[in-house]
C-alpha cells in the first residue's frame, strides 16, 4: 500500500499512523508538508510552501480562504511532480483545514482522499462566544461563513472523513454526519506497568518528590482558549488554603489560538501583573521534553484541565493516563471523557473559587480519591495508539476495496 498523507505541519495528528505505517510490511509512507514541518525520520517528505504574499485588495473575510488557495496551488504542484514521475498512492490521509487538499481530485480523481475532520466553526455554542471576557468582533458570525465554505468544500470531495470526539462531528452539518468517522488519534500508553517515579527535576533545578501535594495545568501555549486565566486566578485560593502546594505549569508564552494581550509580551506577564501570587510555590517550567513532561504528570496529585468548547488536548489523556485526579472543566469535549465523581471531576470553567476547591479538596485527602485516579487510568487505556491506529488503517482497508 502507498499511503500518502498531506498534513502543514507533518506529521501532526497522524504521527502515530504514519510511525506503525512505516513499520509495516508492504507499507510504503510518503508525505507533504510546509518547508516549516519537523518531518518523521525515514519518511519522504516534499515541503512547499507560499511563494505570494496575500493581496491587500482582497477582502478581509477573504484572506485565510486565499492563503488556502495558494497553499493548495503549491500541493498541487508537488502532485503533478509526483504523478509525472510515476508515483500513485493508493489512500490518501489529509488535514484540510489549511486549504492544502482543495485540488487533491484535480491530480488523483480516483483515489480515495480521508480528511481530518477537526472543526467546523460556529458563532454560536461553540468557543466563539463562549467567553465573556474577550468577546468576538461584531462580525465574527460573517467572518467565519466564507471560512467554513472552504470546510464545505472539503466534504463534498473527500470520501471519508474522520473526527478524533463525536462532539467535533456533531458541528459539522448534519448532511454529513455519515461520511464522518470518530475515531481518536490515541495516546501512547505504556505496555508494562510503569516504574514508579520517586522525583522529577524541573528546568529550574526545582526537585518534585512523589507524595507533594502538586498540581499540574499544562497546555501548548498559555492562554484563555485553555482556561489559563481561569487557573490563574485560582491559584491564590488554592495556596490560601493549601499552603504546601507545589504548582506546576507547563506550556509555552505563544499563542496557538486566539490572540496575544493587549499590553502584555504574553498571557502569563498579564496574569502575574494582575494577581499576588507566590512564586516560590508556582513554577512555570515552559515547554518540556515529553519524557520529563510525562514524569511530571507521574508525580503529580491533581492535574486541572479547561477548554473552552473546543478541540480536545492530548494532554487530558496523558493525565488520566498517569492516574492523575483530573478536574476537568464542565464542557464539551471534556464530558466525553470525564464523567463527574467517577474518573474525574467537573468544574465551571470560569469558577476560580470552585476550581481551588475541588483541588484543596484532593489535596487534603488524597486516599478519598484513588478511585478516580484508578479509574480515570482505565478510561485513557480506551484511546491507546493502537486502537487508533487500527481504527485508520480499518478505514484505509474500506476506502481501498470499495475503490478496486
Amino acid at each position: 500500500m502507498n499511503l500518502l498523507i498531506i498534513h502543514q505541519n507533518f506529521p501532526g495528528q497522524f504521527r502515530h499512523v504514519a510511525l506503525a505505517a512505516q513499520s509495516r510490511p508492504g507499507v510504503t509512507v510518503t508525505a507533504i508538508g510546509r518547508d516549516s514541518a519537523p518531518g518523521i525520520s525515514g519518511i519522504k517528505l516534499f515541503r512547499y510552501r507560499a511563494v505570494r504574499k496575500k493581496s491587500n485588495c482582497t477582502h478581509p473575510y477573504l484572506h485565510q480562504y486565499e492563503e488556502a488557495v495558494i497553499d493548495g496551488q503549491q500541493v498541487l504542484g508537488v502532485l503533478k511532480g509526483l504523478k509525472q514521475n510515476g508515483y500513485r498512492p493508493d489512500v490518501i490521509l489529509a488535514h484540510p483545514g489549511w486549504g492544502e487538499t482543495l485540488f487533491v481530485k484535480d491530480v488523483f480523481p480516483d483515489i480515495p482522499l480521508i480528511h481530518f475532520c477537526e472543526y467546523y466553526y460556529h458563532s454560536k455554542g461553540a468557543d466563539m462566544d463562549f467567553d465573556p471576557e474577550f468577546p468576538c468582533a461584531p462580525d465574527s458570525s460573517s467572518r467565519i461563513r466564507p471560512l467554513n465554505s472552504m470546510h464545505l468544500l472539503n466534504l463534498e470531495q473527500c470520501d471519508i472523513g474522520i473526527a478524533p470526539t463525536h462532539w467535533q462531528r456533531s458541528l459539522f452539518p448534519p448532511a454529513y454526519h455519515s461520511k464522518i468517522h470518530v475515531i481518536h488519534e490515541g495516546i501512547p500508553l505504556q505496555t508494562s506497568e510503569p516504574v514508579p517515579i520517586a522525583s522529577v527535576k524541573l528546568p529550574s533545578g526545582q526537585v518534585l518528590e512523589a507524595g507533594q501535594s502538586i498540581v499540574t495545568y499544562v497546555a501548548r501555549n498559555l492562554e484563555p482558549y485553555r482556561g489559563f486565566h481561569s487557573f490563574m486566578r485560582s491559584i491564590p485560593f488554592i495556596l490560601a488554603e493549601c499552603p504546601d502546594a507545589q504548582i506546576v505549569i507547563v506550556g509555552g508564552d505563544g499563542v496557538s489560538y486566539g490572540s496575544l494581550p493587549k499590553g502584555f509580551a504574553n498571557w502569563r506577564s498579564k496574569l502575574l501583573a494582575e494577581l499576588d501570587i507566590d512564586l516560590s510555590k508556582v513554577h512555570f517550567t515552559g515547554k518540556l521534553p515529553y519524557e520529563t513532561y510525562r514524569a511530571v504528570l507521574q508525580v503529580s496529585e491533581v492535574h486541572v484541565y479547561l477548554t473552552y468548547p473546543f478541540v480536545m488536548s492530548w494532554s487530558l489523556l496523558e493525565a488520566m493516563a498517569s492516574e492523575c485526579v483530573v478536574i476537568g472543566s464542565d464542557t464539551a469535549p471534556v464530558r466525553e471523557v470525564i464523567v463527574d465523581g467517577v474518573n474525574g471531576l467537573l468544574v465551571d470553567f470560569f469558577d476560580a473559587d470552585a476550581i481551588a476547591g475541588k483541588v484543596c479538596r484532593i489535596l487534603k485527602n488524597p486516599s478519598d480519591f484513588s478511585l478516580i485516579g484508578k479509574s480515570a487510568k482505565s478510561t485513557a487505556s480506551r484511546f491507546d495508539v493502537k486502537h487508533g491506529v487500527r481504527g485508520y488503517f480499518d478505514i484505509f482497508d474500506r476506502v481501498m476495496s470499495c475503490f478496486k
